[in-house]
């Protein structure tokens, strides 16, 4: 069994114009059950979350959603996944995925893959938890938010530490990998967002 429990992914509602994205999401998903981890997501049916709940679920997985209650309304909700919980706010989808989860995988992803994970990066360091994150690198898909952490090191806004709140990891096959070897941090940190 592995140590860590429960993974928060974090990916796009849409699919992206590269295929192998789709693929990715797809096989971590097939991956995460296989190796007995519960995912936590979005709560949605289409793009790459549809496609990471698809094949959680197709694998026999536990698949949690977290989804705002106006998303519901504009009928994007998974309805086959083990569980659904319904917020009130994007920022209590937030919290509720973190407070599920042993760790995070950031998947490729728009604007708001790109802000769940800046947001649970910026918790980690102002040390409110030290779960562990990683970002998959699908054809290249992390090194623009590679590259805008650089360059916030590089500017002087954000200390040379931020490169070691995260780990980049090469595909899905290796993330799987990583996940199964980390050790999750319990700390209470959930009690001080």
């Amino acid at each position: 069994m592995p140590d860590i429990h429960t993974v928060a992914v974090f990916c796009g509602s849409h699919a992206g114009e590269n295929p192998a994205f789709r693929v990715a999401a797809t096989e971590l998903g097939r991956g995460m059950a296989t190796a007995g981890i519960r995912l936590v997501y979005g709560g949605g049916r289409v793009g790459l979350m549809g496609a990471l709940a698809d094949g959680a679920l197709a694998a026999g997985g536990v698949v949690v959603g977290v989804i705002p209650e106006f998303l519901t309304h504009w009928e994007v909700a998974h309805d086959g996944i083990s569980e659904m919980i319904v917020t009130d706010s994007m920022h209590t989808r937030k919290r509720r995925m973190f407070e599920l989860s042993d760790a995070f995988v950031s998947l490729p992803g728009g604007l708001g893959t790109l802000d769940e994970t800046i947001e649970i990066l910026t918790w980690r360091q102002l040390k409110l938890h030290n779960k562990p994150i990683l970002v998959c690198d699908v054809a290249g898909s992390a090194a623009p938010l590679l590259a805008a952490i650089e360059a916030a090191i590089a500017t002087g806004f954000a200390p040379v530490e931020a490169r070691t709140l995260f780990e980049r990891t090469d595909g899905v096959a290796a993330t799987i990998e990583r996940l199964l070897r980390l050790q999750a941090v319990r700390n209470g940190a959930a009690a001080l967002l």
